[in-house]
C-alpha cells in the first residue's frame, strides 16, 4: 500500500450541496477501488493563479489516502470526465 494525496479544485459557482456531493463521489471512488482515506483537508474558496474556463476562484480539497498502485490510474480516468472539477492531481507521498 502506497500513500497518496489527491488535490482537487472544484468549480466555485456550483451550489454547496452539489459541491459536497461531488467530493463525496470522489471519496466513494477511492474506497471502491480499495483505497483507505486517511485525511480530508478543505481549504475553502481561493483565487486561482490563472483563469480556468473563465473562472477566477475555486474550492480546494486535499484528500490523503492509502491504496494500491492501480488506484491513481482509476481515479484519473473517472475524475477527468467530471464536469465541475477544474483541476486535479494525484501524487504519491514518500514514506517518512
Amino acid at each position: 500500500m502506497n500513500n497518496y494525496e489527491l488535490a482537487l479544485v472544484v468549480n466555485a459557482k456550483i451550489e454547496d450541496d452539489a459541491r459536497e456531493a461531488l467530493v463525496n463521489s470522489v471519496k466513494d471512488l477511492i474506497t471502491r477501488f480499495g483505497g483507505k482515506i486517511t485525511n480530508v483537508d478543505e481549504w475553502g474558496k481561493k483565487r486561482l493563479a490563472y483563469e480556468i474556463q473563465k473562472m477566477h476562484e475555486g474550492f480546494y480539497y486535499f484528500i490523503k489516502f492509502e491504496g494500491a498502485a492501480t488506484v491513481p490510474g482509476e481515479l484519473d480516468s473517472r475524475i477527468r470526465i467530471m464536469e465541475n472539477v477544474l483541476r486535479f492531481l494525484c501524487v504519491r507521498q514518500d514514506a517518512e
